[in-house]
């Protein structure tokens, strides 16, 4: 792997990446009481401002983490930052609802940078770096959120408010460009195709949901409206995912995210994303109430936000220790401490709320938390799917966390707007109705370490075997034995393939791929018994076991044969590849199961095809199809199918005159005398017959005097074979049959 100061440059990179596309959740919220005077719209029309970037990041999420598996993560991510800069400068130069509605969401969009640059890391970082990065990244969504209010109050307090739009523009072409230098592809690549109808089916389903949730408030709980569109969202989620599971290529492997493990982790995200957004909500709202209320803070916008910044530098600094813990305990104590840590911050608030100071160590307490939590969401997803769909698990995970931040500001907006004082003319939340705000995100943090008691453990490491204790312990730190080897396939080297070092334990020890050459090397200062995985796309994982001493040890991985089928398509004349040729697997029960296209060099691969259980059918144009069943001959999983190329033989009948002649029936026969085909020339006289094999054939016209022709068709057919006809009353001889025709007899 590349040395550290490049790792450290990667990680630096991605984690700004991340925290540009958190600060969009408030970069407008300065401005939300401008926003009808600025844009010259209501204010119910003026808060889509904010729905549109909620929308937009919760469909991008899941979406852009399945295209990063398939067409390369690095290569989305900077998609996404191109989305950014474009939605940053449409909001920079409008000055009316709709442009600036279009440009967040565009920079709502950005959302996926996340889960892809936590996926990117997994796979190029070295291990001993892997924890600690993970985590960063995984916080900079609450990094983004805490730096973006002070930073956006400065701006617009001192600035033309369009200068936020033109100033996150120039940060977000900085950092593409940081990227493009910095950050390398990712080696691990999924196979397969984009489920567009999946992508469809999640997208209309949470806009759906989300919109319910978060302008319920706005048309009201009961309306007709609100209660549609959660039908909606209901009936459309259902049936998305009965396609999902139906599939072979899904957006989301529901059936991945059904395991225990994923399942409870995206549940805790929910409720931890809730309670995080809660003290967001409640925090601002307090520090800014004016002081005659009794219980509000008085402070500025820009103070206020100031009050609120050192919360993000407090989960910058936290997250790597939560990365310790999850080395040293597991991600599912780092998840369970961090639930802990928020209920205790949102305990502490009740009777620090009455300070400004107080609200500070309530919201750092709370960031803490939130640090431990997100951090080791990523590693517990991760560790329970394949590598090659960790972008799209991610992404699927950091949807869940939105889901629970919007359901929070829905819930302590419904409690805020219920629990009012009048002050003046203007009614505003009571001191009560803030007690009820951070008793509930109490309430939740706990609910979210019950969650994180479900999430499996570890389970006790397994006593070393006897003879061990005859070998003298080194002292951990003196160990650093390199596992090395190559991962090898049937056909050679595999490059791009994961490799990843298992405990007894089942805990993850190192983590590397293997270079163009198939060469891997791994690093641990832990000596004993451990298993090494290998897995790439396209090729069935392998479980090697290795025993680590303090010396090297050489160990090659050999994966089995493909994780389906393929071979290549072939002309039978020429030998040359056949591109775009379609091969199908039909079942025993006559069902199509797999299908795909040969590429330019004609070569093709069936994912998990079990070709003993199936036939294939291959087609392509100019060609005779061809079908055959079993196991192919040679390596598992490699034919070379050659295809007939179809011939052809056309021509024009003319009469003695040399006039085309219409309407005359023209028919082949084999050498049998039996009718192969037969057709009737068109007006201009001509007729053609195609897929016909090679093969000697009789022509017959017939409709006039019979003639009758010979052909051996060879290659690729004939195309001028003429016949000519003469009427039974015409004395004249026939003439003779221009190039490749025949004399009738």
């Amino acid at each position: 792997m590349s040395p550290a100061p490049r790792a450290g440059a990667i990680v630096g990179v991605l984690s700004c990446a991340g925290i540009a596309a958190a600060l969009m959740q408030t970069l407008v919220v300065p401005l939300i009481g401008e926003l009808p005077r600025l844009l010259d719209t209501s204010a119910a029309n003026a808060s889509w401002v904010l729905t549109a970037t909620l929308l937009a990041g919760a469909v991008a999420t899941p979406v852009v983490g399945r295209m990063g598996d398939l067409y390369g993560k690095r290569r989305v991510l900077l998609g996404c930052v191109l989305l950014l800069v474009v939605g940053s400068v449409v909001g920079a130069m409008a000055n009316s609802l709709v442009p600036m509605v279009v440009g967040r969401a565009l920079q709502g969009l950005a959302a996926g940078i996340i889960p892809l640059g936590i996926s990117i890391m997994r796979d190029v970082l070295p291990p001993e770096r892997l924890g600690s990065s993970i985590a960063l990244m995984s916080s900079s969504l609450g990094m983004g959120g805490a730096f973006g209010l002070p930073l956006s109050a400065v701006i617009v307090d001192n600035a033309d408010w369009h200068m936020l739009f033109w100033g996150t523009a120039g940060i977000a072409a900085l950092i593409g460009v940081m990227v493009f230098l910095t950050v390398p592809e990712s080696p691990v690549r999924d196979r397969g195709r984009f489920d567009y109808l999946g992508a469809a089916g999640l997208s209309a389903g949470l806009v759906c949901l989300l919109l319910a949730v978060s302008k319920g408030g706005d048309w009201g709980w009961a309306s007709r409206t609100t209660l549609g569109l959660f039908a909606a969202a209901v009936l459309i989620l259902l049936l998305w995912g009965v396609w999902e599971l139906r599939v072979r290529e899904p957006l989301v492997d529901l059936r991945a995210t059904a395991r225990r493990q994923v399942l409870m982790t995206n549940l805790a995200s929910i409720v931890v994303g809730f309670s995080m957004y809660a003290m967001s909500v409640l925090s601002p709202q307090l520090l800014q109430l004016p002081a005659a209320t009794g219980y509000g803070l008085g402070q500025s916008m820009l103070a206020a936000g100031l009050w609120m910044a050192p919360a993000g530098l407090v989960m910058m600094v936290v997250s790597p220790l939560g990365a310790k813990l999850s080395a040293a305990a597991g991600p599912k104590i780092s998840l369970l401490t961090g639930a802990l840590i928020i209920a205790a911050g949102y305990g502490s608030a009740l009777p620090l709320m009455g300070e400004a100071w107080g609200l500070l160590l309530f919201s750092c307490v709370c960031s803490a938390g939130v640090a431990f939590a997100y951090g080791a969401m990523p590693a517990l997803i991760m560790s329970a799917v394949p590598a090659s769909e960790t972008a799209a698990a991610n992404g699927f995970n950091t949807l869940m966390r939105s889901i629970g931040t919007s359901t929070s500001s829905a819930v302590i907006g419904v409690v805020l707007a219920n629990m009012t004082v009048q002050v003046g003319p203007v009614s505003v939340p009571s001191e009560n109705g803030f007690r009820a705000g951070f008793l509930i995100g109490a309430g939740v943090a706990v609910a979210a370490a019950l969650v994180a008691l479900a999430i499996p453990g570890r389970r006790a490491a397994p006593a070393a075997p006897a003879a061990a204790d005859l070998v003298p312990a080194a002292p951990a730190a003196a160990v650093s034995a390199p596992i090395r080897g190559t991962v090898l396939s049937e056909s050679g080297p595999v490059a791009g393939a994961a490799v990843t070092l298992i405990d007894g334990a089942g805990r993850q020890i190192a983590h590397g791929v293997s270079g163009a050459d198939g060469r891997y090397a791994l690093d641990t200062a832990r000596s004993g018994a451990f298993l090494l995985v290998g897995s790439a796309a396209g090729f069935q994982p392998e479980a090697v076991p290795v025993e680590v001493a303090g010396a090297p040890v050489d160990t090659d991985v050999r994966l089995a044969g493909p994780a389906g089928a393929g071979g290549t398509v072939r002309d039978a004349v020429t030998g040359e590849p056949v591109p775009g040729a379609t091969v199908v697997a039909v079942n025993i029960a006559g069902e199509v199961t797999h299908s795909a296209a040969t590429g330019l060099d004609g070569t093709f691969f069936l994912p998990g095809l079990d070709a003993a259980d199936h036939t294939l059918a291959v087609r392509a144009a100019g060609y005779r199809p061809k079908a055959f069943q079993g196991e192919p001959p040679g390596a598992v999983g490699s034919w070379t199918v050659t295809l007939d190329p179809g011939l052809a033989v056309s021509g024009t009948v003319r009469g003695t005159s040399g006039r085309p002649l219409p309407g005359v029936r023209v028919a082949v026969l084999d050498s049998g005398g039996d009718l192969v085909a037969a057709t009737v020339t068109g007006a201009d006289g001509g007729y053609r017959f195609g897929d016909l094999a090679a093969a000697d054939y009789t022509l017959v016209a017939s409709g006039y005097a019979p003639v009758t022709g010979t052909i051996d068709l060879t290659g690729h057919g004939v195309d001028a074979f003429d016949l000519r006809l003469s009427r039974h009353a015409d004395p004249q001889p026939a003439a003779p049959v221009q190039p490749g025709g025949v004399t009738p007899p």
